[in-house]
């Protein structure tokens, strides 16, 4: 398993559009009814009311990507704490439990053209009323698959994984210049 501290962390050159974010944990959890139960009990984190919304709670935020799975961020140093916490709590529990902080690198776009910016190359329709804030989904940017979670009005964070991360920014970058941002 790689350490997310020896993870290569990718440059990101904060703009007025475009601003890395922290290191962070990712664990991507699969389960049943039940399973999700306990999950939402040892994190103190309901879960999602809805297919493909996100909540947060403290440093801590679950998406739900699919009928019974959930990408939880955290802190990185928050890490091993959840592990245990987790692995005690779905210990009787038909689960999947997979650290996969390594893979994958988040960026967030921001200000009135981020939506834009997106649709250049995402087929989704972003505007407000059908993308509202706390959605979050698969997606496709260009040729490379995403997660895509809209925080706020004009905030989107993106996860991308981290060896199609350096393609996203740059294509991100050249639709940036054509609106002279």
């Amino acid at each position: 398993m790689v350490e997310l501290a020896s993870a290569r962390p990718l440059q990101i050159e904060a703009t007025s559009w475009l601003r890395a974010v922290p290191p962070l944990a990712r664990l991507v959890f699969c389960g049943d009814a039940s399973a999700e139960q306990a999950l939402v009990a040892a994190l103190d984190l309901p879960g999602p009311a809805a297919a493909c919304r996100a909540v947060t709670g403290g440093a801590r935020a679950s998406l739900w990507l699919g009928p019974d799975e959930r990408l939880l961020l955290m802190h990185a140093s928050q890490l091993l704490a959840t592990r245990q916490t987790l692995e005690t709590a779905l210990a009787n529990h038909v689960h999947s439990l997979v650290d996969i902080s390594h893979r994958q690198i988040a960026f967030e776009l921001h200000g009135p053209y981020a939506a834009r910016l997106l649709n250049s190359q995402c087929p989704l329709d972003l505007a407000l009323e059908a993308f509202p804030v706390g959605m979050c989904t698969r997606t496709l940017y260009s040729k490379a698959e995403i997660v895509l979670w809209r925080t706020a009005e004009d905030v989107f964070h993106v996860e991308v994984w981290r060896s199609f991360a350096p393609y996203v920014i740059t294509l991100l970058q050249a639709v940036a210049r054509e609106y002279a941002l």
